[in-house]
């Protein structure tokens, strides 16, 4: 039987749907126990992503955010406002132009993302512990290829 799914390899179908699943069953489980373990006030999903975005890119702007993101202008702006006045971003207006403005993570954001990050390979620690050896195994040889694909993901339309 021929294989049909797009960007599968001959003999190695992938069910996308399955595994988009199970990855959207992971990151919400995860970050819903990485808050209660890391001792942080909640933020919504919303922010974090906004946070991380500007993490990977600091100079970033408003724009440029609600593009990676795939979300509405004035919905990002709103959110960042919070998170300006949360103290984990910076606006920094340019010293020629007033109105471009860049978004930079803070000390505290940076704090916030280490504490999160190892509340996250807590988490996954814990579930992984409970795998199979050859299970353990297949998830580490995964690795590289769903980093890969988080990048491809993540990439501006």
């Amino acid at each position: 039987m021929e294989n049909t799914q797009p960007g599968a390899v001959q003999g190695h179908a992938v069910d996308h749907r399955r595994l988009a699943v199970a990855l959207i069953d992971i990151s919400s489980d995860v970050r819903r126990k990485s808050h209660e373990n890391a001792g942080i006030p909640l933020l919504p999903n919303g922010m974090l992503d906004i946070m991380r975005v500007i993490e990977s890119h600091p100079g970033i702007t408003v724009a440029e955010v609600a593009a990676r993101l795939d979300r509405q202008f004035s919905n990002v702006s709103t959110q960042l406002r919070e998170l300006v006045a949360r103290g984990l971003v910076t606006r920094v207006r340019d010293a020629v132009d007033k109105r471009y403005v860049t978004l930079h993570p803070t000390e505290e954001s940076q704090r916030i993302r280490t504490l999160l990050e190892t509340a996250w390979a807590e988490a996954l620690g814990a579930a992984a512990a409970k795998l199979r050896p050859d299970e353990q195994e297949q998830l580490a040889a995964s690795l590289p290829a769903l980093r890969r694909l988080a990048a491809l993901i993540g990439e501006p339309r």
